[in-house]
């Protein structure tokens, strides 16, 4: 019987390895002694993606000898990550890496020197970073915390009450996630104004600018109310002692699947998920595809780790913008949020059995082909047209990839703007395109609309994936009814829902697209089996 933790991975190398497990090729009691006395890299945000993709780039060039210290996993906000997934098992995790081709790679990630908890409550994770903070050979502090992390305000853009609190208590008594954080950054201005790099590496535009000005405001309000030293705002603001460099990651790492717990019971493995008091669904395993991009800004003030061994690529600004425009506004997300939409609405559970379907796929690469390609600029280092490619013919249609329509429309208001709005005011931008042009992606608008009416194209009773914006939208959706509207009655009911910038990134009136918008939604809400008819005349 195997288990996951350090003394049966030692004492029981040769029936890990038999079982077809890729061990790590270090020490790693070495490594987290060396981990503890110089910390170079720590991440805040211990889920999923940080332990298929961030740690697995660190076990690469530990095995390779090109680093010697480990990561250092935080977690500040949902301790049962750390108190229930990691410590148990020793830090040790397992990559499940589901191929295309139906092969599978298994890998035994023990890349963690460390987990800790950011928070006061627990004082000595809490002294711990701060010491780490305070040491000199920290070099980057990354975070995949999701875009929400980073904000300070509502839904309504007021303060939130916790962020208030902590601009008036000062950097020794925050407890926000980012008031700790930029308490921590205080440590290390304090102990020498040492140099570092902060690298959001959550899926948004311009993550960097938005940790920046997430940590620029804790210091401003600090600064201003006495709370810390002048020198501190400074500090934040100098790019040669603290930089926010921009980055783009992709990998699709769907939560934990059952269909991979049961082959690694096969081997002897108890690694059953578990969900955690805060709704987290955790296991000492995780699932993820084979593909994956990094893209960074090169701005690190105090160094940083040999990742491009690793396959990261290293770049400057402009680069990284064009590859995140590339892949946020056409060549990826927009496809995976076409295929969110219509696969609720259609009834399917997994995005790669929407890729069986003729229309759905007809619909992706019209969207990625002909209505997206001629406005992307080619970043140069990665081609766009091949990157649509291995989206729509490896990566998507992975059977083995267990990601459903459910998760990807999460949120979903808070992403049309960058995913279609871009596209459209790129076509409205040149003389050679016509907005008039678009027929799909106002096709996808309107199917999120019909989405937002919480029935499926059979009529039947559907729940919709978590948005900050449902209870805003429901003022709209819920006068919806099916087999009443015309046109004139959507027009009327939804103006206010078009004319929303924030939601769809151009007021969709002013565009010209409203027309088209409102006349596909008329014929979606005609009656049962109305989404796929409109998909398909449309097509």
């Amino acid at each position: 019987m195997l288990t996951l933790t350090q003394e049966c991975l030692v004492n029981n190398r040769k029936e890990w390895e038999e079982a077809g497990y890729a061990l790590p090729q270090y020490d790693r009691i070495e490594m987290a002694r060396e981990t503890a006395r110089n910390p170079k890299w720590i991440h805040f945000g211990a889920g999923n993606i940080f332990r298929a993709f961030q740690a697995n780039l660190m076990q690469k060039l530990l095995n390779d000898g090109d680093e010697k210290a480990g990561l250092v996993a935080v977690d500040g906000f949902d301790f049962e990550i750390i108190l229930k997934n990691y410590r148990p098992h020793d830090n040790l995790s397992i990559l499940v890496t589901l191929k295309a081709d139906g092969s599978i790679e298994k890998t035994v990630i023990g890349s963690i020197g460390a987990s800790l908890i950011m928070d006061r409550e627990y004082a000595e994770d809490f002294r711990i970073l701060e010491s780490m903070f305070r040491n000199p050979s920290l070099q980057m502090v990354s975070f995949t915390i999701t875009e929400k992390g980073y904000s300070l305000t509502d839904a309504k853009g007021e303060t939130l009450p916790a962020v208030k609190s902590d601009f008036l208590k000062g950097p020794a008594q925050a407890s926000s996630y980012i008031g700790k954080v930029s308490s921590l950054l205080y440590e290390r201005y304090l102990n020498g104004q040492l140099p570092v790099s902060m690298v959001s590496m959550d899926n948004c535009s311009h993550n960097g600018d938005k940790l920046f000005a997430a940590v620029d405001a804790y210091a401003k309000a600090w600064v201003e109310n006495g709370l810390a030293e002048e020198g501190f705002l400074a500090y934040i603001e100098d790019p040669k002692k603290v930089a926010f460099p921009w980055t783009m990651i992709d990998k699709i790492t769907p939560r934990p699947d059952a269909s991979v717990e049961k082959l690694l019971e096969k081997d002897g493995l108890d690694l059953t998920p578990a969900e955690t008091s805060r709704h987290t669904f955790i296991a000492p395993f995780v699932n993820a595809e084979e593909s994956e991009y990094l893209v960074v800004e090169d701005l690190f003030p105090n160094g940083r780790p040999a990742l491009e061994k690793a396959g990261v690529y290293f770049t400057d600004r402009e680069t990284v913008n064009k590859v995140e425009r590339m892949k946020v506004c056409t060549c990826l997300n927009p496809l995976h949020t076409s295929l969110a939409v219509f696969g609720c609405l259609l009834g399917y559970q997994k995005i790669s059995d929407e890729m069986k379907d003729e229309d759905l796929v007809k619909l992706v690469n019209t969207i990625g082909y002909k209505e997206g390609l001629p406005v992307v600029t080619d970043p140069g280092i990665l081609s766009p047209k091949e990157f649509i490619d291995t989206v729509v013919k490896v990566r998507i249609p992975n059977p083995f990839m267990p990601d459903t329509p459910q998760r990807i429309a999460t949120d979903t208001s808070q992403k049309l703007a960058i995913r279609f709005g871009e596209t459209i005011k790129a076509y409205q931008a040149s003389d050679e395109l016509d907005v008039n042009d678009l027929k799909l992606i106002p096709l996808v608008q309107a199917a999120w609309i019909r989405y937002l009416m919480k029935l499926d194209d059979e009529l039947n009773p559907m729940e919709l994936s978590s948005d900050p914006l449902l209870e805003e939208l429901e003022e709209y959706s819920c006068t919806l009814k099916i087999g009443e509207e015309t046109e004139e009655t959507l027009r009327n009911k939804l103006e206010g829902l078009l004319r929303n910038k924030k939601i769809f990134g151009i007021d969709l009136i002013e565009a010209g697209l409203d027309k088209l918008v409102i006349n596909y939604l008329c014929r979606m809400t005609a009656g049962k089996g109305a989404v796929r008819k409109t998909l398909q005349e449309a097509l």
